[in-house]
C-alpha cells in the first residue's frame, strides 16, 4: 500500500446555497496537488461527512475519483466510510469499494463508545465488505473512545484489508506489525517520519502543503521546517479544522465556501488570526495554487 507521504484530509466546498460545489472541488485538487500532496482524503471529517447525507457522501467520492484519475494520474484518493451504525459503515464501505479509490479511511464508532469486543465485530464485518486497503482512524477527542496499540494490532491481524492507523492519539504514536503509521494530527508529522512511518494524513497541508513536503524531501531540514510550523498548528486549532482551513483558502484565493451548521464560519477575531498566520508566513497577497 503506497497512498504517499502528504495526504490531505480534503474540505468539501459548498456554493452560496449549501450545494457541494464541484467546480470548487476541482480547483482545490489542483491547488492541493501543486503545493506538496501526494494525495487526499474525500469525505472524512474535515470533509464534514458528519452533515453529507448519503447521495452528497458517495456523489463527492466518485467526482473526486473521477477528477483524480482523469487529471492528476499518480495521486491517491482514500474514501471516508466511517459511522457508528455498523450497517451504515458497511453500506458505505460496500458503495465506496464498487468506484475503486486507492483505500478506504474508517474510524472507530464514535457516541456509542462500544466495548473492545464491539470495536472487533465492527471492523470484522466493514473488512468482509471490501478487497480494498483499510486505513484506521483513532481519534478518541472525537469519538469517546480509544483503540489501544494492542487492539490496532490484534485488528491488523483479523482483518485481512487494514493496512494503516490514522493516528491522533499522540500517546500511542507507535509503529505497529501489520500496519503503516499516519500522523493523524499536523504537529505529529515530524514524530511519525523520524519514526519511519508512512507520513501524515493533514489539514494545514491545505495552504501548508509545500513547507509540510519538505518535512519529507528534506529529512535533515524537517526539525527546523517543524519547528517553523509551530504557529501554524497553534492558530489553525482556534476552530475546527473544516472551519479554519475554509477561511485560509479563501485567504489565498482558493475559495470553497463557508461550513455547514452546526459549523459556523470564523468570526472577525478568528479571521484576524488566521490573516496574521498567513501573512507572517508569506502566504497573503497571492495565491498559492496551480
Amino acid at each position: 500500500m503506497n497512498l504517499g507521504a502528504i495526504i490531505t484530509a480534503m474540505v468539501t466546498p459548498f456554493d452560496a446555497a449549501g450545494r457541494i460545489d464541484e467546480p470548487a472541488a476541482v480547483r482545490l485538487l489542483a491547488h492541493l496537488f501543486a503545493n506538496g500532496s501526494d494525495g487526499v482524503v474525500v469525505c472524512g471529517t474535515t470533509g464534514e461527512a458528519a452533515t453529507l447525507d448519503d447521495g452528497e457522501h458517495l456523489g463527492f467520492i466518485q467526482t473526486v475519483i473521477a477528477e483524480v484519475r482523469a487529471s492528476h494520474p499518480g495521486k491517491t484518493v482514500i474514501a471516508g466510510v466511517g459511522s457508528n451504525d455498523t450497517r451504515h459503515a458497511v453500506k458505505l464501505t460496500e458503495a465506496a469499494t464498487a468506484m475503486r479509490p486507492d483505500a478506504l479511511l474508517s474510524v472507530n464508532p464514535y457516541y456509542n463508545r462500544p466495548s473492545r469486543r464491539g470495536v472487533l465485530e465492527h471492523f470484522k464485518a466493514v473488512d468482509a465488505a471490501t478487497d480494498l486497503p483499510i486505513v484506521l482512524y483513532n481519534i478518541p477527542q472525537r469519538t469517546g473512545s480509544d483503540m489501544p496499540n494492542d487492539l490496532l494490532a490484534e485488528l491488523a491481524a483479523v482483518c485481512e484489508h487494514v493496512r494503516g492507523v490514522k493516528q491522533a492519539n499522540a500517546a500511542n504514536v507507535a509503529q505497529l506489525d501489520g500496519l503503516e503509521l499516519y500522523a493523524g494530527n499536523d504537529d505529529l508529522l515530524a514524530r511519525v517520519l523520524d519514526m519511519g512511518g508512512a507520513g501524515g494524513i493533514l489539514t494545514g497541508s491545505h495552504v501548508f502543503g509545500a513547507q509540510m513536503r519538505r518535512m519529507v524531501d528534506e529529512p535533515e531540514q524537517r526539525a527546523a521546517v517543524d519547528a517553523g510550523l509551530a504557529d501554524v498548528y497553534r492558530d489553525m486549532a482556534i476552530a475546527p479544522a473544516a472551519c479554519s482551513c475554509k477561511a485560509a483558502l479563501k485567504l489565498i484565493g482558493v475559495p470553497v465556501g463557508g461550513p455547514r451548521l452546526p459549523y459556523v464560519p470564523l468570526d472577525e477575531r478568528e479571521t484576524a488570526v488566521i490573516h496574521d498566520l498567513l501573512e507572517r508566513h508569506g502566504m497573503i497577497g497571492e495565491t498559492v495554487s496551480a
